[in-house]
């Protein structure tokens, strides 16, 4: 109600915003122009929702004919700015069909996406660890864009001593993907959570296979620490494998059990790899847009990028996660990094 309220309120302004200019515009047409009507024209298109903004546009055509008819002469600047209003009447009104099927006005829409956006986000910012944890996570889109078919989802389950974390590669880049990310973000970040740790890939992937999507397939690897004993086991499902670093040996060494693509085989099985972190020990966890361009493999660019984290993490762990993101990848593609360190 108090919606509707609203819309008819910004109606009725932008209706009396109308018939001011066009009174101007009459009054003194050397000193207004016509092309002034097209500042209600584009706040209505702003703030209207899609069932007045077509009516509204009309309303406006209507006013610039009555300009029309009171012009003692049509000139050519005339015509030009008639043509002018006219034609982002019809770009409004094609936008307003558009925007029906969401069923809200343009600004509501935009902060729709943005607050979407956000939850995915905060999904994948990582929750409040114990003293000697550190876990951080970076990602990037494909062109900058603000939504990439990456994402995180971490968690630590109620009345347990385990971090929960998924990073998934959702097929597609940037905004071609990033509506489905936008839906299996939140699945997954409720799967995580919910289910024992070998069952979540499994639960994804039967999630996946009842969207029936056309492109719907997803790669990810799940993370399941204890932040007691620093005991770990790492399941894969089409993606490439973690790396842990060993700070007795200073070497980095990849963890990866074998499993399918998301979305692809019904009852698949995710194999796991288990291992423990002790002090000084970290973990990377990273898409394929991190170690895979179009003119290098995925395993020379796992090679690179543990040269970059064994330069770049040397002494100094906060902050690595986009350090690496920075450095490493494709800018053509999305990418995700999370970093787990135990100090």
């Amino acid at each position: 109600m108090i919606g509707i309220l609203r819309n008819h309120q910004a109606l009725s302004r932008l209706v009396l915003l109308t018939v001011v200019l066009t009174a101007l515009v009459l009054i003194w047409p050397e000193t207004v122009p016509l092309t002034t009507l097209i500042v209600p024209l584009v706040l209505g298109s702003l703030v209207l929702g899609p069932r007045p903004l077509p009516w509204f546009v009309l309303f406006v055509m209507v006013m610039l004919l009555a300009v029309i008819a009171g012009q003692p002469q049509i000139s050519v600047r005339i015509g030009l700015g008639v043509g002018i209003v006219f034609l982002l009447c019809f770009i409004v009104l094609a936008t307003s069909f558009r925007r029906s099927r969401l069923g809200v006005a343009g600004v509501l829409g935009e902060s729709m996406l943005v607050d979407l956006r956000d939850r995915i986000l905060k999904q994948g910012g990582t929750p409040h660890l114990p003293e000697g944890w550190l876990a951080e996570t970076a990602l990037r889109s494909a062109g900058g864009t603000p939504f990439a078919g990456d994402f995180v989802v971490a968690t630590v389950p109620r009345n347990t001593n385990r971090l929960e974390i998924a990073v998934v590669d959702v097929s597609g880049k940037g905004e071609q993907a990033g509506t489905r990310a936008l839906l299996l973000s939140g699945a997954m970040g409720g799967l995580l959570g919910a289910l024992p740790p070998a069952e979540f890939l499994t639960a994804a992937n039967d999630y996946l296979l009842r969207q029936e999507w056309e492109e719907g397939f997803a790669t990810a690897v799940h993370l399941s620490l204890d932040l007691g004993s620093g005991r770990f086991e790492v399941r894969t499902a089409g993606h490439p494998p973690a790396a842990r670093l060993d700070a007795g040996s200073g070497r980095w060494s990849l963890h990866g059990g074998e499993g399918p693509v998301l979305g692809l085989i019904e009852d698949a099985g995710f194999d796991s790899v288990s291992g423990v972190l002790r002090p000084g020990d970290a973990l990377l966890l990273y898409t394929d847009g991190m170690v895979e361009t179009p003119s290098r493999e995925v395993e020379m660019g796992i090679d690179r990028m543990l040269g970059q984290a064994e330069r770049r993490l040397r002494g100094d762990f906060e902050g690595g996660a986009v350090r690496l993101v920075e450095a490493l990848g494709s800018r053509h593609d999305d990418r995700a990094l999370v970093l787990v360190h135990r100090s």
